[in-house]
């Protein structure tokens, strides 16, 4: 099936959402021209790239026309399920920023970013991938909105933002768009985020409460508890045993297996046959450098399982890298709420369309996210795995 054909058929599963014929021709063609080989993805080269003389048909897409991009981001996730669907598979939470210019955007303003490692004039957007043995991609998408832009009545009104949107924090965008897929039946066992989500206790307890297995970082001062009342994961990795140890790899990068020095500690209470672990990282060539997860998962989960999850963190920064690259995920040039979910939600169907076609190549290949490892067993006021 040639790439036009492939495109034809994930548009089908949602051209009745769009209504008319001309917007949904207009999304097809928008479609094309995010998968197509143009150095920037804006309204005019779209528009060039369609045969287009003036960029209005596609302002008007993500402007004007009547569709709804989550009734479209819920057909993503079916196509997802279908084609990457894996019982193995995890839900990854991380955003990312996109710098602008003024204060009119929508939820614009100086803030820190992380893709720019600096505060900067931005918009935030947090994002859910999903990550299988069969492929990766993005499923959905909020706009993190500041206090100050819920609170500010003519600024909302400039950019469209409804009275029914107010301020949420981005562990709570996450736990909605995690929320969303359960529903949708995609198929996922574990979650991992980093420390912006999994110090928050509301995520972790929701999690917790769905039975959903989580390997979340924190910060090195988080609260753990122990057999002799709380603690903190650097105090307990400064006391873990040698033997506690293991050289481990989390996955291939692009220079091939991520390796890395892990410590595994059973912290107290099982729940309905679930269990709680210290997960704990260290660099190979600086010992000093050490990261830390708290996890939750069934009772005798192996360590390598939880590596594992771990280093499926890192198919988020993948997405973003290539969404951004390939499918103009940071190229719109809207400043209204609604355009941007719109512009986003076709973004992340042309995304998962290259999953999907990556997938489809690669199929029968050997799958590193299915590599066995041998067992380990367990022992001390946290349990250290040896």
């Amino acid at each position: 099936m040639g790439w036009r054909a492939g495109l034809d058929d994930l548009l089908a599963r949602f051209a009745h959402r769009f209504g008319r014929a001309e917007p949904r021709r207009q999304a097809l063609a928008y479609l094309v021209g995010l998968l197509s080989p143009l150095a920037s993805k804006n309204g005019w080269t779209l528009a060039e790239a369609a045969g287009d003389t003036t960029p209005n048909r596609m302002q008007r897409l993500l402007n004007r026309s009547a569709w709804d991009p989550d009734a479209v981001r819920d057909d993503l996730f079916a196509y997802v399920t279908e084609h990457l669907g894996h019982d193995d598979g995890v839900l990854i939470v991380d955003e990312t920023g996109f710098l602008k210019k003024g204060i009119k955007s929508a939820g614009v303003q100086r803030q820190y970013s992380g893709t720019a490692g600096r505060t900067e004039n931005c918009q935030l957007g947090v994002f859910l991938a999903y990550a299988s043995p069969a492929g990766r991609t993005l499923i959905d998408r909020e706009l993190y909105l500041p206090r100050r832009w819920c609170d500010d009545p003519v600024r909302r009104a400039e950019a469209g933002i409804a009275a029914s949107v107010g301020f949420a924090t981005k562990p709570a965008l996450g736990l909605r768009m995690i929320q969303r897929a359960v529903v949708a039946g995609l198929p996922a066992k574990w979650v991992t985020a980093d420390e912006a989500y999994g110090q928050d206790s509301k995520f972790r307890t929701w999690l917790q409460q769905q039975r959903l297995g989580y390997v979340l970082a924190v910060p090195r001062n988080q609260r753990v508890p122990t057999t002799a009342g709380n603690s903190r994961p650097d105090v307990l990795a400064a006391a873990a045993p040698a033997l506690a140890w293991k050289r481990r790899s989390c996955g291939d990068g692009a220079k091939g297996p991520r390796l890395y020095d892990w410590a595994v500690a059973s912290l107290p209470g099982i729940t309905d046959g679930y269990s709680h672990w210290l997960l704990i990282r260290r660099s190979i060539t600086d010992p000093t450098d050490l990261a830390y997860y708290l996890c939750f998962g069934p009772a005798g989960t192996r360590d390598e399982e939880l590596i594992r999850i771990a280093g499926t963190r890192w198919a988020v920064e993948e997405c973003f890298q290539t969404a951004k690259t390939e499918v103009g995920l940071d190229h719109y040039q809207v400043r209204r709420y609604d355009a941007w979910y719109r512009h986003i939600t076709l973004v992340l169907c042309a995304h998962a369309y290259l999953a999907v076609t990556a997938a489809h190549a690669k199929k029968g290949a050997p799958n590193p996210m299915t590599a066995s490892y041998p067992s380990a067993s367990a022992r001390s006021a946290v349990s250290w795995h040896t």
